[in-house]
């Protein structure tokens, strides 16, 4: 039986028969790893996959419904690390999933460089935060700012720790586009995919969806916007087929 830490709860993971950990005193996963966890390519059978900065492990459980590969997971808070790791044992996974402690920027010294044939990472969105933020809840902004890993940092060991030809997915915020796109390049991550989020039709993009090949050539395809909530409030047909297959 999984065991539960005060203030933890089990709910399920969108429609998949999937089960994850979760604490208020935390956060919750959020739609970004629901949609990067789609977006990404994955080896079907064979292969290694790496998933950094994976929080309480959403993203890596995600995947392992769509990959029968071997999929590591890296997250530096122990926090998160204990929840994800006691979720993969609850789901039964523990042959296919394993999650690690540790600071992605040691990655590709501890796991070699060039071994993954994918990787995924929704990494900190935001440069800086006042300490006043900090305080109020350290889980959180540690996943949302860039204290422990910049973006740079997050780009160049995605690049270390794939196979020529391997394949790099990530979400981010739109404001920090030519940011990645820049360091993609410089760390030999041919951008070639790229899907905005939008959260309804008349609004900004808040969300893109990115994947960079290893060493591939320039080819960027454009994909079609993905809009959440349609006028009524509600998840829009193609946001409702990927959280419960409607």
């Amino acid at each position: 039986m999984t065991q539960l830490l005060p203030n933890e709860r089990i709910d399920y993971l969108v429609h998949e028969d999937l089960k994850i950990i979760q604490s208020p005193s935390v956060f919750s996963f959020s739609l970004d790893a629901v949609l990067l966890s789609r977006f990404a390519w994955v080896p079907i059978q064979k292969g290694k996959i790496i998933d950094l900065c994976s929080g309480n492990g959403a993203v890596a459980l995600l995947l392992s419904k769509r990959s029968n590969a071997h999929i590591t997971g890296v997250e530096i808070q122990e926090k998160l690390y204990s929840m994800a790791q006691r979720s993969v044992a609850l789901n039964e996974l523990t042959k296919q999933v394993q999650i690690d402690l540790g600071d992605i920027k040691e990655a590709p010294a501890h796991y070699g460089y060039g071994t993954f044939d994918a990787l995924t990472c929704n990494p900190p969105y935001f440069p800086s935060m006042n300490q006043e933020d900090y305080n109020l809840n350290e889980h959180l902004a540690i996943a949302r700012h860039e204290i422990h890993c910049s973006l740079e940092d997050v780009i160049r060991v995605s690049s270390q720790l794939v196979k020529q030809g391997g394949k790099v997915s990530m979400v981010h915020r739109p404001n920090r586009l030519m940011e990645i796109l820049a360091y993609m390049r410089h760390y030999q991550l041919e951008p070639k995919k790229l899907q905005l989020i939008y959260p309804k039709a008349d609004s900004e993009a808040n969300m893109l969806l990115i994947e960079g090949l290893k060493n591939g050539r320039p080819d960027l395809h454009i994909l079609p916007p993905l809009t959440v909530y349609g006028n009524d409030g509600e998840y829009t047909p193609e946001l409702k087929r990927m959280f419960y297959g409607e």
